[in-house]
């Protein structure tokens, strides 16, 4: 198999370079700037997704695509960035990628949460989340995917929940939510909330194991455990031998707080006004469709966990 993966420098997108690698495939590693370990025998090709002929030079011989190429942000400065990246980049990927094979990657942000229990690939978020421009542009881009799929296109779709691990340099909100709680800068947490964590090593192999057993249209959550912010964050603090926080803040609160932060500073570093507001609800997600029908399992969160804290502090 030769694959071609876009977002190949970003976080997901380089553990599935990676685990396309050890299992023999050719790789193609399609991004705006190179990797920082393209593993040997994978081939960078530098070019943006809107850029037609870079992005055909970049398909030329290949059978597989992994769509990985995201802006996963809350900053609002990063808008009209999210629209042109997260829709537009992939209608132009699935409008050259013609009859190949493509994995594409979501979130589970497309999926929920909702209200009262874990959500599955059969739910959708909430009306009033749409408020938010990465969830509004990550459901528009899977909603191109899933059209295609409905009229023959051979595109299934991966839904990774909240994935931590080595390698998230830049980093993403998570992973700066893992630095932040590892180096002593969050010293509170959300009351009542939660989230499924996983280790991105974890959802790589299920990119591959949704390409091998995927059916075409179907959504499938790739995730870990469910398990409250709290619990996160003790975690987080046992790896690195730091006290973890014990303060509780209500959403109510927390919420005020961003929306004040949001009008007395251009970009907040913490109480981001769209993280607050995505936190309403307890982020709970069901993956055993996943587990059923592609074989998929997961690490225990606490291992996951562990090493991603090590990993953010040491590069803090």
């Amino acid at each position: 198999m030769r694959a071609l993966v876009t977002g190949a420098a970003g976080f997901i997108g380089s553990h599935v370079v990676a685990a396309l690698a050890s299992s023999g495939a050719q790789v193609r590693a399609f991004d705006r700037r190179a990797p920082a370990d393209l593993p040997s025998g994978a081939e960078f090709v530098q070019g943006d997704l809107l850029d037609r002929e870079a992005l055909r030079r970049a398909l030329a011989g290949c059978d597989a695509v992994f769509h990985l190429a995201a802006l996963y942000s809350y900053s609002r400065h990063d808008v009209a960035a999210m629209e042109r990246i997260n829709v537009e980049g992939t209608r132009t990927l699935i409008e050259e990628a013609g009859s190949r094979r493509i994995v594409h990657t979501a979130s589970c942000a497309t999926c929920g949460p909702v209200d009262g229990r874990a959500a599955t690939e059969a739910d959708r978020p909430a009306a009033w989340e749409l408020r938010v421009p990465y969830k509004r542009t990550k459901i528009a881009g899977e909603r191109l995917a899933l059209d295609a799929a409905a009229r023959g296109a051979n595109i299934v779709v991966v839904n990774p929940t909240t994935p931590v691990g080595p390698g998230d340099r830049r980093p993403t909100p998570t992973g700066k939510m893992v630095a932040d709680v590892a180096t002593g800068r969050a010293r509170a947490y959300l009351a009542g909330s939660a989230l499924n964590v996983v280790a991105v090593e974890d959802v790589a192999r299920g990119h591959l194991l949704a390409f091998e057993r995927g059916r075409v249209g179907q959504r499938y959550l790739l995730g870990g455990e469910n398990i409250s912010m709290r619990e996160a964050f003790r975690a987080i603090c046992a790896a690195v031998g730091r006290p973890a926080p014990r303060l509780a803040v209500p959403w109510v609160a927390a919420y005020g707080a961003a929306w004040l932060a949001a009008r007395l500073l251009r970009e907040p570093k913490l109480l981001v006004i769209d993280e607050v507001r995505v936190a309403r609800w307890p982020m709970l997600f069901d993956d055993a469709l996943a587990r059923a029908e592609l074989g998929y399992s997961s690490e225990p969160m606490a291992s996951a966990l562990a090493r991603a804290a090590r990993a953010a502090a040491l590069h803090a």
